[in-house]
């Protein structure tokens, strides 16, 4: 196991609230299709805690449909719309509109995973309504309705778990989709002055970090073999890993 041993007690800084959690959660990183790696993780949640996901299930990694049905075969996890999902649905209803740039970023793999094929060519209107209406088939209603119906945010504590971030200038209630789907210029420049800390994923970083206000636990696990989640409990924050050396 890979454990990313590193504690943030509540004293975690003079100048930031300290992390409060009425209760434990465990909550996951992108997954993008790396369905194992989700596996081993979930393996490793601890007894007892919330089990939370910030988006991006689908794109880039090869087992899309694993993991989105997965997901769907597990109630008592949390998933948050990421903005993958956001532009698999947009695919879905407009697919010969600016919507077919999402198969240049990860849809292929996505289309692969469920069995259909033909995506090479992305400027024939009518190769991209085939494509939309096969991935349509094959995904069925069931879980294209769940896609749908994702939150955008979980809000634990003073703690604002999204995927992409958040507006530092707008309480956690006030927060537009978009800016939790796809991030806001201002995330990483300024600080909350709320006593919030926003946990997310969408920006990859070389190692899972806690600092300023914000949380990050998007390692690129498609791209890196490393699926992150950061455990919240009343002591702080603890990453726990897992990557594809794992047995």
């Amino acid at each position: 196991m890979s454990l990313l041993n590193r504690l943030w007690p509540r004293r975690q800084s003079e100048r930031l609230a300290p992390v409060a959690v009425a209760s434990p959660c465990f909550v996951i990183g992108d997954i993008h299709g790396c369905a194992v790696l989700l596996e081993r993780l979930l393996a490793r949640a601890p007894e007892g805690s919330e089990l939370i996901c910030v988006g991006d299930y689908v794109d880039r990694g090869d087992q899309t449909a694993d993991v989105l049905r997965l997901l769907m075969a597990r109630p008592d996890i949390t998933c948050l719309l990421g903005n993958h999902e956001a532009m698999l649905l947009n695919f879905l209803d407009e697919p010969t509109g600016p919507a077919k740039r999402w198969l240049r970023h990860g849809g292929l793999q996505t289309l692969a995973s469920f069995g259909v094929s033909g995506g090479a060519d992305t400027t024939d209107p009518e190769l991209l309504q085939k494509l939309s209406d096969d991935l349509a088939a094959a995904m069925g209603p069931a879980m294209i309705d769940w896609l749908r119906e994702l939150p955008c945010k979980a809000l634990r504590g003073n703690v604002l778990i999204t995927h992409a971030g958040a507006d530092p200038a707008l309480s956690p209630d006030d927060q537009p989709d978009k800016v939790l789907i796809w991030g806001h210029p201002d995330f990483g420049k300024r600080a909350r002055s709320d006593g919030f800390w926003v946990l997310h994923g969408h920006t990859i970083v070389n190692v899972p970090e806690m600092r300023h206000g914000k949380i990050a636990v998007d390692t690129g696990a498609y791209a890196t073999g490393r699926l992150t989640a950061a455990y919240l409990t009343s002591d702080g924050c603890v990453f726990i890993g897992v990557d594809h050396t794992d047995d």
